[in-house]
């Protein structure tokens, strides 16, 4: 049996952090191509404060003009605002084709500091006023560019910096994350900070609406009767499992999807483990957590790449998703990074999960 497609997300490469605290709602639309069609204010409702991991405060007494994203899910949710034309460059560009609709020619005319993590040097002397960060950290993650700014080197290049709080700060959580709160909660900052609330609530509306429809079709399956579910991310490597752990926004996905994170008892966002480990948890569907390559055609190799995989390792080819064809192709940012496309991915997993439920 082929293994299920689904394309469309985030074009990013790991995970790591953005942003502040804040909470969503109103409108509705977290499809189509994200243009903003809201009559926010340029000035928004300034001064905004936004605090990082550890509780530091970052201070924005107006809309920065010159902003600097670390990949291209940043980009994209700068794209949806309405802030893009203040985007004047990015690391880890989105890939022609991998963006929904306008946004993807509007993507592909920001100017690309890195194809990767984007030099220090490069990064200090763009002009940014703003550099929004989806990694924890840039330091060790090759490149030869040396390490991240220190925060007295962004203060004197005149650049403020923020993270995403609902990854960069997912493996210090308390409790399993079950729900979008966080990510909406991102959203809604960048809103904030980027002078377009209201497009922002218009976002996360969206998405609100999307999850609460999933769960209104599966939501009262008990949870002895949900499908059990592991994301493979295949570019973490194939000798030894990377897993999803219960802090990762993806627990939430597979969660709000009606499904069972098979390694939801697992503390903390990753962990390496062993096939063995898998083998005994023989999950009942597979996401091949692909990373996006820039293309239909070059994701569409890497999805056949995995899937091979599975069906042809010893230690793989006899699980139970394996033989049934349960294998879901999905991309791995728009499930493991915030952004819009996280409530999208929970319609498709429930979708395949419970097929003529999910409209």
């Amino acid at each position: 049996m082929r293994s299920r497609r689904v394309w469309g997300g985030t074009a990013a490469v790991v995970l790591g952090g953005l942003l502040a605290a804040g909470c969503g709602g109103g409108g509705k639309d977290s499809g189509g191509d994200g243009a903003a069609r809201s009559g926010d204010s340029a000035a928004g409702g300034h001064p905004v404060t936004v605090t990082d991991c550890t509780g530091a405060r970052t201070t924005f007494t107006g809309t920065p003009k010159k902003i600097v994203t670390s990949n291209a899910s940043a980009l994209e949710l700068l794209l949806r605002l309405g802030a893009g034309d203040r985007v004047i460059g990015t690391g880890f560009p989105p890939g022609k084709g991998t963006l929904p609709g306008a946004l993807d020619a509007r993507a592909r005319k920001v100017k690309v500091l890195g194809r990767t993590v984007i030099p220090k040097e490069k990064l200090l002397g763009s002009g940014a006023d703003l550099y929004i960060d989806t990694f924890a950290s840039m330091g060790g993650m090759g490149g030869g560019m040396g390490d991240a700014p220190t925060a007295e080197e962004f203060e004197a290049a005149g650049i403020k910096h923020i993270y995403l709080k609902s990854t960069a700060c997912a493996a210090q959580g308390r409790s399993p994350v079950t729900d979008l709160s966080a990510v909406e909660a991102d959203i809604t900052t960048l809103g904030e900070v980027t002078g377009t609330a209201a497009r922002a609530r218009t976002l996360v509306a969206g998405m609100k609406e999307k999850v609460a429809a999933v769960q209104k079709a599966v939501g009262g399956t008990p949870r002895s009767e949900r499908p059990t579910f592991f994301f493979f991310d295949y570019d973490a490597g194939t000798k030894q499992p990377s897993v999803t752990c219960n802090r990762q926004i993806a627990n939430a996905v597979i969660t709000l999807a009606g499904a069972r994170n098979v390694f939801a008892d697992c503390d903390g966002d990753h962990e390496q483990v062993g096939w063995e480990d898998v083998i005994a948890k023989n999950p009942d569907w597979i996401q091949l957590g692909v990373r996006d390559r820039g293309s239909a055609a070059a994701n569409e190799k890497a999805f056949d790449e995995a899937e091979r995989w599975l069906e042809s390792d010893p230690a793989t080819k006899g699980l139970k998703a394996v033989k049934e064809g349960h294998l879901l192709r999905i991309g791995s940012e728009r499930t493991t990074i915030a952004g819009v496309a996280n409530a999208d991915t929970v319609e498709e997993i429930a979708r395949a999960l419970y097929p003529g439920k999910v409209g």
